[in-house]
């Protein structure tokens, strides 16, 4: 499966890099991403993971229709001014770079909590996964991220960096070198992206 963890490896540094520039054709690659990771996490027996990439490609499209409808408001919004140019804040999408509500966070704590314990326990309970709560823990995370990342909210990069980092470590165990090595760069240039947003909330 080494083919499809390289392919899958070169699409997430695409994914990574429209991800930093918040540009909406992310979503194109991932959609593509977690198709192939598919077959890479059945093989390594990473369940969980394989659970999510199913929920990445129906994120994937809910954060496209999410941003194509920002960008649509916002056209009409400019039109509607008297104004052709496009905001800057967002790049090619009109759905704003923002900082997520505060009272979001005891919301997403719960649903965290929740899916972490309920994916941990069928693992360990109902499949052979020799790292059932690591790939919990990483899972549930990258559910609550992704959902964060489709309403464009700045603070999405700082679950992505406690996800990645945990995602490296446990992929590394498994052998997964290419695709560890992926999530290590992903965690170090969500640094990037976190202070990119957060320079875009204020232009």
């Amino acid at each position: 499966m080494n083919y499809l963890e390289i392919l899958g490896t070169a699409v997430g540094v695409v994914y990574l890099w429209l991800e930093y520039r918040a540009s909406v054709w992310l979503w194109l690659a991932g959609i593509v991403m977690p198709a192939i990771y598919l077959f890479v996490y059945y093989d390594a027996g990473l369940y969980a993971d394989l659970g999510i990439s199913i929920y990445y490609l129906l994120a994937s499209l809910y954060g496209w229709i999410c941003w194509q409808r920002g960008k649509t408001k916002s056209k009409v919004a400019h039109l509607a001014e008297g104004d052709d140019e496009q905001p800057e804040n967002g790049n090619d999408s009109g759905l704003r770079i923002t900082h997520i509500p505060r009272h979001y966070w005891w919301s997403l704590s719960a649903v965290f909590a929740t899916i972490f314990l309920f994916i941990g326990y069928i693992l360990s309970r109902y499949t052979d996964s020799t790292v059932p709560w690591a790939d919990a823990f990483t899972t549930a995370l990258s559910i609550v991220a992704m959902w964060m990342l489709a309403r464009k909210y700045v603070e999405q990069w700082l679950v992505w960096i406690v996800a990645d980092v945990g995602c490296a470590v446990l992929y590394v165990y498994k052998d997964l070198w290419f695709t560890g090595a992926l999530y290590l760069a992903y965690a170090v240039i969500a640094v990037f992206g976190y202070r990119k947003w957060l320079s875009a909330i204020h232009k």
